[in-house]
């Protein structure tokens, strides 16, 4: 989408970060946004399913925020994403703190330029992939990126956090 700014692609520019922006048409009535992205784009750009990437707000039993960053086949181990980042127990954040707290709608909520910068583990899987993808920081817009940058700009950790 030409012209396109969130604060994720944004960021990607201030880091002087390579990346592609892609876009699709998200339908309202779809309520999962990494399926719709995976249907969308991997067939069209080439990508595996796995090379998608979701982005979950998590709230560690510390009570604090932090980010899930798994391929869209995948379900989130909770126990590992938190042991990966240092807690006993995590579970699913609330919606609305979860916005709140990264400045995206659910469904667009993107691991990059967000709000406040959370604590964030990415998948082990991603170093495997020349490029993944994204939210962009907007339903139907989606980034791809080196894995390498996606860990470097977000301060992520890296473990195998899928079920």
């Amino acid at each position: 989408m030409a012209g396109a700014s969130t604060p994720a692609i944004r960021a990607l520019h201030a880091a002087a970060i390579a990346h592609r922006v892609h876009t699709f048409t998200h339908d309202a009535r779809s309520d999962s946004y990494g399926a719709e992205a995976v249907d969308a784009l991997a067939a069209r750009l080439g990508v595996a399913p796995a090379q998608v990437f979701k982005t979950l707000v998590i709230e560690l039993s510390t009570g604090a925020l932090a980010v899930a960053v798994l391929p869209v086949p995948n379900s989130l181990s909770f126990k590992a994403a938190a042991a990966a980042l240092g807690a006993p127990k995590a579970a699913m954040a609330d919606r609305a703190a979860a916005e709140r707290a990264t400045g995206y709608v659910l469904g667009g909520i993107s691991p990059l330029g967000q709000r406040r910068r959370l604590p964030t583990v990415v998948d082990a899987s991603a170093p495997t992939w020349d490029r993944v993808l994204c939210s962009a920081g907007r339903r139907g817009l989606e980034v791809d990126l080196a894995p390498a940058d996606l860990i470097r700009l977000t301060g992520a950790v890296t473990a195998p956090i899928t079920a």
